[in-house]
């Protein structure tokens, strides 16, 4: 089985998200996606009016509104006690797919997450036990009213497109996805339905639907 990973605080889950998983699928080939929301990132404080409950709610809802689903929900971040480093859940993927790996699980980030991934935990053991895909990403759209929204980068960490990333000198197993996919930023979507604006179509269906029943995001 060839594996993927993504993972992300999914605050909420958004066609991004999506696109990424569905093109590790139909166009580079892999056999599952899993998406892991986080459960305490390192690298930036979560702007959160929901519950680490909710966002695995909505992930779930998502995977399973997806006839035949390659993808699914894994909660080993959030049922972790601490912080979650991703070298500590390929370590337990590894371990939990050990008998089903043909190859060596990969990654699936934006550009402006690749960045910084030289900062990340063990990240030059992460780069040799996984193949990163990195998809081209505009900086963020922000409306002029989403700052309370965003989230709070921590540390050494810069977040937010503040780092170039420089393809030419990347030194670890990556594929570059050659055309960027549709931006859309959960910062802008939580501001959105806080504001009352139209959000419906910037989300899966079954992401919108459970936003909409659990009457989430708003002030």
């Amino acid at each position: 089985m060839k594996l993927a990973i993504l993972g992300g605080s999914f605050n909420p889950l958004h066609i991004g998200h999506a696109m990424m998983a569905d093109t590790a699928v139909k166009e580079l080939g892999y056999d599952k996606v899993l998406f892991i929301p986080t459960g305490i990132p390192p690298h930036k404080e979560i702007n959160a009016s929901i519950t680490s409950l909710q966002r695995m709610e909505m992930v779930k809802a998502f995977c399973n509104s997806v006839p035949d689903s390659p993808f699914e929900l894994e909660t080993c971040e959030i049922e972790r006690d601490g912080v979650s480093y991703t070298i500590d859940t390929v370590n337990f993927l590894l371990e939990k797919y050990k008998n089903q790996l043909s190859q060596k699980p990969a990654l699936l980030m934006g550009a402006e997450i690749a960045a910084e991934f030289y900062k990340w935990k063990e990240s030059e053991k992460l780069g040799q036990l996984c193949h990163l895909v990195i998809f081209p990403r505009n900086p963020d759209f922000y409306s002029k009213d989403s700052g309370t929204f965003k989230n709070s980068a921590i540390g050494k960490f810069k977040g937010d497109f503040e780092v170039a990333f420089d393809k030419e000198n990347f030194k670890y197993s990556s594929t570059l996805i050659d055309s960027a996919l549709v931006t859309v930023s959960s910062t802008e979507i939580r501001s959105r339905i806080a504001k009352g604006k139209s959000y419906k179509y910037l989300l899966p269906q079954a992401v919108y639907e459970y936003i909409e029943s659990h009457n989430l995001y708003k002030i």
